[in-house]
């Protein structure tokens, strides 16, 4: 069921077993459906709590806004991350989702303000997968990210993303502590089944064993 609350139109979808919380962020154009098939696949039985992004470009929906292709508005950014980092706690506790272990899991747009969650250390992720993301912003210093693991996947032929852009990234979120896999694949901007196959397995094997 589409809810609202705090001025994010969002679903969520209560645990089934697995005591995380998979936060969905889609990318430009997408809405609060994209990714719910995706979080089911990565990690079923995870409650899932998908929210759409609150600025309009061209009538798509964006979690932040950007004066060109591949140039953020890094003033937007930094509210829009706060705002979401605020907005996430109180839904999990409105919906009674499990807080303890919050993992992102963002494309594109979605993806960059994951990151940019990341690199402020709002406190919010325990880790995140990211397809097709940025470096979204250069930090004067990078938050303190021990214990955090993150999944990147990118495309080595992306058109909006040098595979410099990745790298960078992948170095500032390594710089905090982070423990950063990257999956190379010779796509495009795109999630393929190739790293979404990477991301599962990435995902099960951070994942406790049963005893």
């Amino acid at each position: 069921m589409t809810t609202l609350i705090n001025d994010f139109t969002h679903v969520a979808h209560r645990a089934q077993g697995v005591d995380t919380t998979l936060l969905l962020l889609h990318g430009t154009g997408g809405d609060e459906h994209d990714l719910l098939p995706l979080g089911q696949q990565l990690l079923p039985g995870a409650a899932l709590l998908s929210p759409r992004g609150q600025v309009l470009e061209r009538g798509l929906p964006r979690f932040f806004k950007r004066h060109a292709e591949g140039v953020l508005d890094l003033h937007d950014l930094a509210e829009r991350t706060q705002g979401l980092s605020r907005w996430v706690p109180a839904a999990l506790t409105h919906h009674a989702l499990p807080a303890g272990e919050v993992m992102a899991v963002g494309f594109s747009n979605g993806a960059n303000i994951a990151a940019s969650m990341l690199l402020r250390g709002t406190g919010v992720l325990h880790g995140a997968v990211l397809f097709s993301p940025m470096l979204p912003f250069e930090p004067d210093a990078v938050a303190e990210l021990a214990g955090i693991r993150v999944f990147i996947g990118a495309g080595r032929l992306d058109p909006l993303v040098p595979a410099a852009q990745v790298e960078r990234l992948a170095e500032r979120l390594r710089q905090g502590g982070a423990d950063v896999t990257v999956h190379w694949t010779a796509g495009g901007h795109a999630i393929t089944p190739e790293e979404v196959a990477a991301a599962k397995h990435w995902v099960a094997a951070g994942r406790p064993t049963a005893a």
